[in-house]
């Protein structure tokens, strides 16, 4: 299994990038925010070969990040590695995280071809996973996420209180939490709401 790839880049395009090592061209699957990384004439990309009876493709990745949660991805039942990179193309690896973590499947069929079935059940075979990786402090949503008359429990602490305000407001769950991840936790409720909506405003 090749684990990496360190050599030169000789052709990145259609989210396909080509690197030059020892005289042989990989040409491996990738996605638009490795490509906007790959820069310079040597450059590496951590890797996956995906095999199958009727091919052999080769994925590179410029973190590990994106290439674990390409993993985390094509192992859900009806996510294949088209789809994955689809879903990675529209998202960061931290901000698709927020959104499985929290429940928002909707923010996942934004991704081309990935349907609300699909998105659904990546939301709930990943969940768990992906709540495991978030930075300390940000909150996952409930279990009941998916009820249509389900209430966001919300505990007493500022973040919790500013998390509920702006979905109040009418941002999704994820959303709020991507917004307020960045925020000092240490400010009251109001600050925290009001550095969240300056972040919101510029997305």
């Amino acid at each position: 299994m090749i684990y990496s790839l360190t050599g030169r880049l000789i052709h990145k395009q259609n989210s396909v990038a080509v690197v030059e090592c020892a005289g042989v061209g990989y040409s491996c699957q990738t996605t638009n925010q490795t490509l906007s990384r790959l820069s310079g004439d040597t450059v590496t990309l951590f890797t996956y070969m995906h095999i199958t009876e009727n091919s052999l493709d080769l994925f590179g990745f410029a973190t590990r990040d994106e290439l674990d949660l390409f993993k985390m991805l094509i192992s859900v039942s009806g996510v294949g590695p088209k789809a994955a990179l689809a879903i990675l193309n529209e998202y960061t690896p931290d901000r698709l995280l927020l959104f499985i973590a929290s429940g928002d499947a909707k923010m996942i069929t934004k991704a081309q071809g990935v349907g609300p079935k699909l998105a659904q059940r990546i939301v709930l075979e990943l969940k768990d996973k992906a709540s495991k990786q978030l930075p300390s402090g940000v909150i996952a949503a409930p279990d009941d996420i998916f009820s249509s008359q389900s209430e966001i429990s919300v505990g007493k602490d500022n973040l919790s209180q500013a998390v509920a305000a702006l979905v109040s407001l009418g941002y999704s769950r994820s959303e709020a939490v991507s917004a307020l991840s960045a925020v000092d936790p240490s400010l009251d409720a109001d600050d925290m709401i009001r550095q969240a909506l300056l972040r919101l405003a510029r997305i």
